[in-house]
């Protein structure tokens, strides 16, 4: 059995590589509990965004516009449907905006920015799989809310995926960058060093 107290140097050097990515400031990232039983190994990362999040670390973001988890699992003996000895799995959820629930191009759209991060943050991957869905949610109650308010309807696409690094030395480093990617994508932030055009010169 292995040992859950001393884990394996290459997952030591795994967790190290992922948690050393800093991602643009508009990101904010958290620590989760790892799911337990999934795997001898397994650690958990949650990154969170807001359009109008000013990276201050002063937003509010019990209710983020974007969010998502990244779980690394690793077996040191392999795993035949992993193809290897580590397992990325990722869920990234993303406010739509109106108008685009229904659209039946947006799965691919979805799908697109996760295999769009890999390739360009030259992520080594392989047994890619994973699903897009659309929610659409209302939600009843709540403090603020008067007894004639009318309830809130939340429009969300929903992406959930996983996949092997092919990675051998441990360094996954370019998954950490790819997964950042995917939340900025998701969130709608501009291109890091873009200028919005609404902001005034001077």
């Amino acid at each position: 059995m292995p040992d859950p107290i001393s884990p394996p140097p290459l997952f030591r050097r795994a967790v190290r590589s992922l948690g050393a990515v800093a991602p643009r400031p508009e990101l904010v990232v958290r620590p989760l509990e790892a799911p337990p039983r999934l795997a001898p190994y397994s650690w958990a990362t949650s990154m969170e965004a807001d359009i109008g999040h000013r990276g201050d670390g002063t937003d509010d973001l019990d209710e983020p516009d974007t969010s998502g988890r990244l779980i690394l699992l690793h077996d040191p003996d392999g795993h035949e449907r992993w193809q290897g000895t580590f397992r990325l799995v990722c869920f990234v959820q993303a406010r739509l905006e109106a108008g685009q629930l229904g659209d039946e191009m947006l799965p691919r759209i979805g799908w697109s920015w996760l295999t769009d991060a890999l390739d360009q943050a030259g992520a080594g991957h392989t047994a890619l799989a994973g699903t897009v869905t659309q929610t659409s949610s209302v939600r009843f109650g709540g403090l603020q809310d008067g007894p004639d308010a009318e309830p809130p309807q939340e429009d969300d696409v929903e992406l959930r995926a996983s996949w092997s690094p092919t990675e051998s030395d441990g360094d996954l480093s370019r998954h950490a960058a790819a997964f950042a990617a995917l939340i900025a994508t998701a969130a709608g932030l501009p291109p890091v060093g873009a200028v919005p055009l609404s902001r005034s010169p001077g």
